[in-house]
């Protein structure tokens, strides 16, 4: 079982010309919207992913229809919290070459106490998984009650906070970030990867796919991305992290975790939106990757 303390939003998508530029206004080229937020997309990229996946969050009173939304997808919403603070919402940018800039608005995400998440967690069982990210508040306490309890925990650092970070490195079985966040807590700790008190480290590389770092049998490993031409890169992140994380939870190696995982984010780029695109397990069974 996952446990996801995590982010639910209202995504706003505007497709554009080109990203804009400080002061410039552009007329969108299309709009949509749909369930985002890294916490939801997490969840349900991990349901997709054949895992049960709990969410432990919050929205306002605007927020029902996207606790819907993550029960047709597959994920226990029994401790989603509805408060009285509007629901996040990011407002996505998207150029035709898929690069994007996003504008979030945290809302009822940061209305998540730890009370919401100490009573989801005494739920957990040893050998769950606790899986964060950076979207709501709480990291630190869920982090020790999960070790408490015995349950792994899984910690996609993003938005890059390197204090935060660092608070919670000593309980992190595993760590996820992109290049630059993981180049930011160089900097930040004055140590390489290789010396920081983790098991495990994954490093997403984009289209030059990703590197493990596994501290505990000190090697490093790298993968190859799976060649696709991407439409929008938004969300593939934290596809693969929700795929990364089932599949540790379902059994599997850490090795052939990464390589699901990096074909699921391989089609999530292939794709315009979210949580309402990401593939599941026969999408990416149906695919030729070469």
């Amino acid at each position: 079982m996952i446990w996801n303390l995590g982010s639910i939003n209202t995504d706003n998508f505007y497709l554009l010309p080109h990203l804009p530029a400080a002061g410039e206004t552009l007329a969108a080229l299309q709009f949509d919207q749909g369930l985002g937020g890294k916490g939801a997309n997490m969840s349900v990229a991990a349901a997709r992913a054949g895992a049960r996946v709990e969410h432990i969050g919050a929205v306002g009173p605007n927020g029902s229809w996207a606790v819907d939304r993550l029960l047709e997808y597959g994920v226990d919403t029994r401790h989603v919290s509805s408060i009285d603070i509007a629901t996040g919402h990011a407002n996505i940018n998207v150029d035709q070459a898929g690069e994007n800039n996003i504008v979030l608005f945290a809302g009822a995400n940061h209305g998540v106490t730890n009370q919401m998440i100490g009573a989801a967690l005494t739920e957990a069982s040893p050998g769950d998984t606790l899986l964060m990210q950076n979207e709501t508040l709480g990291q630190s306490y869920a982090a020790a009650t999960a070790k408490t309890l015995g349950l792994r925990v899984i910690y996609a650092a993003a938005p890059f906070d390197a204090e935060a970070t660092q608070l919670i490195m000593d309980k992190v079985d595993l760590l996820v970030l992109n290049e630059v966040e993981a180049a930011q807590l160089r900097e930040a700790t004055g140590k390489d990867l290789e010396d920081l008190p983790i098991s495990d480290i994954v490093v997403t590389l984009g289209g030059d796919g990703c590197k493990w770092v596994s501290n505990k049998h000190e090697t490093t490993e790298s993968f190859a991305a799976y060649k696709v031409v991407p439409v929008d890169t938004t969300g593939a992140g934290d596809t693969f992290t929700g795929y990364l994380a089932a599949g540790l939870d379902r059994g599997m190696d850490i090795a052939a975790a990464i390589d699901l995982a990096s074909k699921a984010g391989a089609l999530m780029v292939m794709r315009h939106g979210t949580a309402d695109v990401i593939p599941d397990l026969k999408d990416i069974q149906d695919h030729d990757f070469g």
